[in-house]
């Protein structure tokens, strides 16, 4: 599938009627698996790829090209448009963020999302000025060709100031941002805030206090899940490890196969 494409079909899936899920894959394996269940769409996780590498997350330890292959992997082994966690544009100028969206739209990515962050813990957020620039430059560059979602943080980075962030997220849609994404949220109510202030640009919600039916109902456009999906994978292994630690060997079976994968990826 070209980019052209993949944006067009991703773009798409925000303009029909109703929310849909889009989760997040961090390797082929997951990304073939999430295809095979029935999903249109995936996000990468900048969680995800550090944690697999044994990083940490948001601090730089990933680089530009390593975050967009992990990205364009998920999309080789899953057929379907893929959304790159791209943190803060990989870098703290309005540049930095050009440069982003470009090397996702010549990787083949149908979209990616940039922050507010900083990557530096002790002064965690973007001003509102440069946060806006940013976003607006990146917004220039993604026009058309690839879709842009924009974050605002403030609310998983200890600032619970949850008027400023509709603020900047308003901003972002002023500026040309597609697609606007506030992780932290804490209830339904500041949802349909959310969405009300950026109406009619589409909402992604952070896997949400709700279930899509309720979360539809309120307005939200699309729900990721962040990091979670490849927690839960691990949760299945430490299982399977405490089972084998007991010596119940049988305790670390798996329902999936070998020829299971094989035959995904046969394909």
């Amino acid at each position: 599938m070209s980019q052209a494409a993949a944006y067009e079909r991703f773009r798409a899936l925000h303009e029909r009627p109703g929310a849909f899920i889009m989760p997040n894959a961090w390797d082929a394996a997951s990304a073939a698996l999430l295809a095979r269940e029935g999903f249109e769409a995936l996000g990468s996780s900048s969680a995800a790829i550090a944690f697999a590498l044994g990083r940490q997350d948001g601090a730089h330890a990933v680089s530009r090209t390593e975050a967009i292959d992990n990205a364009v992997l998920l999309g080789t082994a899953s057929g379907l448009p893929v959304n790159g966690d791209l943190e803060d544009g990989f870098g703290p100028d309005s540049e930095d963020c050009v440069a982003t969206v470009e090397a996702s739209i010549a990787a083949g990515l149908a979209g990616l999302g940039i922050e507010d962050t900083t990557a530096n813990p002790a002064d965690p957020i973007h001003g509102f000025d440069a946060a806006v620039a940013r976003v607006a430059a990146a917004a220039k560059a993604a026009k058309g060709r690839i879709l842009l979602t924009a974050r605002a943080d403030n609310l998983i980075n200890g600032r619970n100031d949850l008027d400023d962030t509709i603020r900047r997220l308003v901003a972002f849609a002023e500026v040309g941002a597609d697609v606007l994404f506030a992780p932290g949220l804490p209830s339904l109510e500041a949802i349909e805030a959310v969405v009300k202030a950026v109406a009619p640009r589409p909402v992604n919600v952070l896997i949400g206090p709700a279930d899509l039916a309720t979360l539809d109902a309120i307005g939200v456009k699309r729900v990721s899940m962040g990091g979670m999906l490849q927690r839960r994978a691990y949760d299945g292994l430490i299982d399977a490890a405490k089972a084998l630690k007991n010596g119940n060997i049988a305790g670390a079976k798996a329902t999936i196969t070998h020829g299971d994968l094989m035959e995904l990826f046969a394909r």
